[in-house]
């Protein structure tokens, strides 16, 4: 009886020890929302860069006229990412927090470097660090790649990283890239991690004679904004960059990967009766990709059949052909999409099987079922062996055709008599 009564007595207690010891107010602390990392002078040195944003601007607490800048960007030496944060308090008046951490921009000198994963690591360990946090390859250093990032319409850095990050990636045009994936497929030894690609360096002297969004970041023809674009990946194999994919390849990639949600996609593509203009469509993904693989056991070989059901809906076609009315060049103009989408893709599976021995598109889900445990998985070798010698076969099929709004365009002869 006594130690029920102390039982009681003892719960009746705790709420009596709750208190608020370790909170921390929101004026004293600094919040970083993306973090740089570049080579520093010596070996298995870095460079870290926190971009710290300043709550009140853009806020209801910022007094009118102020002229406070919306972010801070310091940097400093350090071996991981854990004591350049403890070493940068030094300096930084508040503490420094990466709960609100948006992403982590690598340089690419580091990203191709073998001590990249090293780096990064620590990244995994960290409670503060989110795994959504976005992993971005910047062309040139970090730092300077946080410093000319300037956006013009949203000065709140944290806002800005996470609307442009987001529409980005629901149009296809970068990769889902945050730090869990990372992991996840390095770890597993068997696919390639796309990472964002982004730069404010503009390639000068260059023709434009690219279409659509066959572009890397840099190379948009654009005037005017802020000079940073994001568009594209970077390639990583065990951990380690090896190449770049155009958006548009980008887009293919996260098409025929079940993993990945995709938003509508504005594509365009030559016109089959008159080829000197483009047809512009809105392309939807009805359903997601079936995959299916049939394993040979005996020979270690693998068929794989990809079916990608999707819908159209013309948006533009400037040639003012009648496509809408006459079945025939409807038919010519469907059959012309399935080839170009198809002939792209069997291009970028080839590059992958061929160039990078292993796939982008995270297959490897689908070949693990015909193994008993992981040692036989591994014994397979996925992305040495079965991958780059399987039969690969993707059919795209068209469900459903529309033409927006209208049907008929403007009839040129009777507006031109």
């Amino acid at each position: 009886m006594t130690y029920k009564k102390l039982m009681v007595l003892f719960l009746f207690t705790l709420p009596l020890l709750t208190s608020c010891y370790d909170k921390i107010e929101l004026e004293q602390q600094s919040y970083v929302v993306a973090l740089g990392i570049d080579k520093g002078e010596d070996k298995g040195s870095y460079t870290f860069s926190f971009q710290i944003a300043n709550p009140e601007v853009g806020s209801t607490m910022a007094t009118a006229g102020s002229s406070e800048e919306p972010k801070e960007t310091v940097s400093i030496l350090g071996s991981d990412i854990i004591t350049a944060t403890s070493l940068a308090n030094s300096f930084v008046t508040k503490k420094i927090m990466l709960d609100h951490m948006k992403i982590i921009v690598v340089s690419e000198e580091v990203a191709r470097s073998e001590g990249f994963i090293r780096v990064i690591q620590s990244a995994s360990r960290i409670p503060q660090i989110r795994g959504s946090v976005q992993i971005v390859v910047s062309k040139e250093r970090a730092s300077q790649f946080l410093k000319k990032n300037k956006p013009t319409m949203e000065t709140r850095p944290h806002k800005y990283f996470q609307y442009m990050l987001q529409r980005a990636q629901q149009t296809g045009i970068i990769p889902d890239a945050d730090i869990h994936r990372f992991f996840q497929i390095t770890e597993g030894d068997a696919d390639l991690f796309l990472a964002i690609y982004a730069t404010t360096m503009k390639e000068e002297n260059k023709t434009n004679t690219k279409k659509d969004h066959d572009y890397l970041a840099g190379e948009i023809p654009k005037q005017g904004g802020n000079p940073t674009q994001f568009m594209g990946s970077a390639v990583f194999k065990e951990g380690m960059m090896i190449d770049t994919l155009t958006g548009e390849d980008t887009r293919l990639c996260n098409i025929l990967d079940k993993t990945v949600d995709m938003d509508e996609l504005f594509v365009s593509f030559p016109d089959p009766i008159k080829p000197t203009y483009q047809v512009g469509f809105n392309y939807a993904q009805s359903s997601e990709p079936k995959v299916n693989i049939n394993y040979d056991n005996k020979a270690n070989h693998a068929s794989i059949d990809v079916v990608v059901p999707f819908e159209l809906e013309i948006i533009a076609i400037p040639s003012m052909v009648d496509y809408a009315l006459n079945q025939d060049e409807q038919n010519q103009l469907i059959q012309k999409f399935e080839q170009t989408i198809e002939a792209k893709t069997n291009q970028l599976i080839t590059k992958s099987q061929e160039t990078y021995g292993s796939d982008p598109f995270y297959w490897s889900l689908y070949i693990r079922k015909f193994f008993k445990d992981v040692p036989a998985y591994e014994k397979g070798d996925w992305n040495k062996k079965i991958f780059p010698n399987a039969a690969i076969h993707v059919d795209y099929q068209l469900k459903r055709l529309t033409f927006g709004k209208m049907i008929n365009d403007s009839k040129i002869e009777e507006v031109r008599d």
